[in-house]
């Protein structure tokens, strides 16, 4: 899992460890407490700790942070079912153990997940360090496969029929990401013409879905654990997962991937800015030939991916701006950066479909 941040400890934020660890050796047999707890970073701020038992055996824990919550924030029954949906059938997600919703318990629902070996990759140096060269080709295809695995799978027949609407996916994104772009502006005081344009032309070229499956949402290095084979040993953080369009996750996926040798828009300090990595293009084409669906209009999905992106981007500067959050140790003028960044690889996007 991810790296730890605090040693050995019997003190873990947002755990009753007594109650938890009660309610673990009645509602499961998976591994008998007392636990060592240990922070795991990571996650979306979710409260996610190692739990290792006196024999050396290992799972997870996580709940929601701490303080009120928007709604459908942090939500663990979301992720519990995908993760005890998937399993399974084979997809690399951890072992699901156990699910608690008696809030009675430690305040907040949580699950428990078996310990999966792995690392993610969050920067360049993580995949410098983790994955030899001559390895990189299979961590790219491993990554890409899985996420055409998933796409396939049909979410009827995983019991999953209730995690999202099917339609229109690309469309009610489009309309509440710009919804989410106006409400900003007189807080970022930043409205890039573009933004507006971009939105009125993904919705006048936009591709018919060509079926609903689930959606990671953040489906990238970060978020999956890599064996030291450098396959993909579980993928991870599935509070954003629905179903939807899969071209628009893997317009997510690609679309901080290498275009081109040397991709001079490729941010230096990403996981993939690494030799060799295959192009954007081949991993296209073999997800293409694993799922069936088409990938001629990739750059479609990646525009949008970079349009909603700097939407996104936009809010939180926003937010920032009125005084909804602390700036302090915030780059704010990296921030607003970001926004004008995400808008120029969107038209990137867009002038190669043209």
């Amino acid at each position: 899992m991810n790296k730890n941040t605090n040693a050995e400890t019997r003190v873990a934020e947002g755990y009753d460890i007594p109650a938890v660890e009660a309610w673990i050796s009645e509602n499961t047999d998976y591994f008998k407490p007392p636990f060592i707890w240990t922070r795991l970073e990571g996650g979306h701020s979710n409260l996610t700790y190692r739990l290792e038992d006196p024999s050396g055996k290992k799972a997870v824990i996580r709940r929601p942070p701490m303080g009120e919550l928007l709604p459908k924030a942090h939500d663990m029954n979301r992720e519990w079912s995908l993760i005890a949906a998937f399993a399974p059938h084979g997809f690399p997600v951890p072992e699901p153990i156990g699910f608690c919703d008696d809030l009675s318990v430690t305040g907040a629902m949580f699950y428990i997940m078996g310990f999966a070996g792995g690392r993610p990759l969050f920067k360049v140096e993580d995949t410098l360090e983790w994955v030899p060269e001559h390895q990189r080709t299979t961590l790219a295809y491993s990554f890409i496969d899985t996420l055409a695995d998933m796409h396939v799978l049909d979410p009827d027949a995983i019991g999953l029929t209730s995690l999202g609407k099917k339609e229109d996916y690309i469309g009610r994104q489009i309309k509440a990401w710009y919804r989410s772009w106006v409400a900003s502006v007189d807080y970022a005081e930043l409205d890039d013409p573009r933004a507006h344009e971009f939105k009125d032309y993904f919705l006048e070229n936009q591709p018919a879905q060509v079926t609903a499956s689930v959606v990671h949402g953040d489906y990238y290095l970060h978020n999956c654990l890599f064996s030291s084979d450098s396959k993909v040993s579980a993928v991870l953080d599935w509070e954003l997962a629905t179903l939807g369009d899969p071209l628009a996750d893997l317009g997510y996926t690609l679309r901080a991937w290498p275009e081109e040798e040397d991709d001079p828009y490729l941010e230096p300090t990403a996981p993939t800015a690494v030799p060799g990595l295959p192009l954007r293009a081949e991993l296209a084409q073999r997800y293409a030939e694993r799922t069936g669906f088409p990938v001629e209009l990739l750059d479609y999905y990646v525009g949008f991916n970079h349009w909603k992106t700097a939407a996104i981007l936009h809010g939180v500067y926003a937010r920032y701006r009125a005084g909804q959050k602390s700036t302090e140790g915030v780059d704010m003028e990296g921030l607003r950066e970001g926004i004008l960044k995400a808008l120029d690889g969107a038209e990137r996007a867009i002038a190669r479909l043209n």
